[in-house]
């Protein structure tokens, strides 16, 4: 029964995973087609679908679960993904945060999303303000097809349009919000197998120092942003010096903010 089956199959993911309980839950829960809440309140009874094994073999050479799946919760929506795209992180949640703090009671009608992926930050700004509109730049067309397929899902293809660039090269108008998560992994640093086999090599490192793309994405922020607007980049945790030093060459006022394990995760520039 799938009782038995999802405590065997914790077991053997414990050598690839933080979390084996959940993976083997989402796995079954995938392979059942249904919500993983239905299946711990409804199915554990149940035998064991055929479709189940396979997946915990491709978990097991270290395949992330949002690939095998092809999907992955972020901020209020659910986004399609795979290989080609880098998979969204609970931790870029903080730069919708920040945002909603930054704007308080006004509303962000024009935004831009450099380094948009399956369009992870659009499409969440988009759903958190109604009656805005975007764009979503990205290096990868593979990426911007998972961004279209996503806005037209989750019906926002209307608001939401999606352009191959190379960050803000050719991007006219101006902004009141511009949201970015470039890389910022250093060429030399270790990553997961699961990272580092699977997940596109363009979204994760940048250069030795990992700063690469700040410099290329930060000078041209003054042109692009409105008066009180905001721009804010995702950082890794050493880096809010270095960035909010980029930011203040470019004229810009940086603030940094934490993500919930407290560790620095975005610069805000003003």
């Amino acid at each position: 029964m799938i009782r038995v089956a999802l405590a065997e199959a914790a077991q053997r993911l414990s050598a690839v995973t933080d979390t084996p309980r959940l993976d083997a839950e989402l796995l079954m829960a995938h392979a059942l087609g249904i919500p993983r809440q239905d299946l711990l309140l409804r199915h554990l009874d149940d035998a064991v679908p055929a479709t189940f094994e396979p997946l915990v073999q491709r978990r097991l050479t270290h395949e992330p679960i949002a690939y095998i799946t092809g999907t992955r919760a972020f901020w209020t929506i659910e986004l399609q993904v795979g290989p080609g795209a880098l998979i969204p992180r609970p931790d870029s949640e903080t730069l919708i945060e920040t945002a909603i703090d930054y704007f308080d009671e006004r509303a962000p009608t024009r935004i831009l999303d450099l380094g948009t992926g399956p369009g992870t930050l659009l499409l969440a700004a988009l759903d958190q303000w109604p009656e805005a509109r975007g764009i979503g730049v990205d290096s990868s067309e593979r990426a911007l097809e998972y961004g279209r397929s996503n806005a037209d899902r989750l019906g926002m293809g209307h608001r939401a349009e999606f352009r191959l660039g190379d960050w803000a090269l050719g991007i006219d108008g101006q902004f009141d919000l511009i949201l970015a998560n470039p890389p910022y992994i250093g060429t030399q640093e270790q990553l997961p197998a699961e990272v580092r086999d699977h997940e596109p090599a363009s979204a994760l490192f940048a250069g030795v120092d990992g700063l690469d793309d700040y410099r290329r994405i930060i000078p041209a922020l003054p042109d692009l942003l409105l008066p009180g607007g905001a721009a804010l980049l995702e950082i890794g945790w050493t880096q809010a010096k270095a960035v909010s030093a980029l930011g203040l060459r470019s004229g810009l006022l940086p603030a940094v903010h934490s993500d919930l394990g407290g560790r620095p995760r975005v610069v805000l520039l003003t």
